[in-house]
């Protein structure tokens, strides 16, 4: 499992506990902390295709830990530019490292200010402290 509960800064979040790491045209997704240590040991992660397109709010793919099956709700709309096989063959990456190495796709931003509508990490913080 991860080691403990962080929320990078630089991060902006989803209220389905997904985060965005955006750098100019393009933005780095995964899921929090807090949902990888909800499902337990990740132990599938079924990377989606290069191309494909994911609208904000919407499932992009699935994880599938010792718990449950979970969608992965994508927090930004873009074209899919790179997927984590990494992750796909290494899930636990998802628990370890879900900022870092457990990233899981990376996208074209589709609309760049639908980032303004995202939680920064104070805001997902408040979220998860409930």
């Amino acid at each position: 499992m991860a080691t403990e509960e962080s929320y990078p800064e630089d991060l902006r979040y989803h209220p389905e506990h997904d985060w965005a790491r955006i750098e100019g045209e393009e933005a780095t997704l995964g899921i929090t902390w807090f949902a990888q240590d909800s499902l337990g040991d990740v132990v599938f992660f079924d990377p989606p295709e290069v191309g494909a397109t994911i609208a904000k709010d919407e499932p992009y793919t699935e994880v599938e830990s010792v718990k449950a099956v979970s969608d992965v709700i994508a927090p930004l709309s873009g074209e899919i530019v790179a997927v984590n096989e990494r992750a796909g063959t290494n899930p636990e990456l998802i628990n370890t490292d879900p900022y870092g190495e457990g990233w899981m796709v990376r996208i074209r931003l589709g609309d760049p200010g639908e980032a303004d509508r995202l939680l920064d990490a104070a805001a997902y913080r408040d979220l998860v402290a409930d």
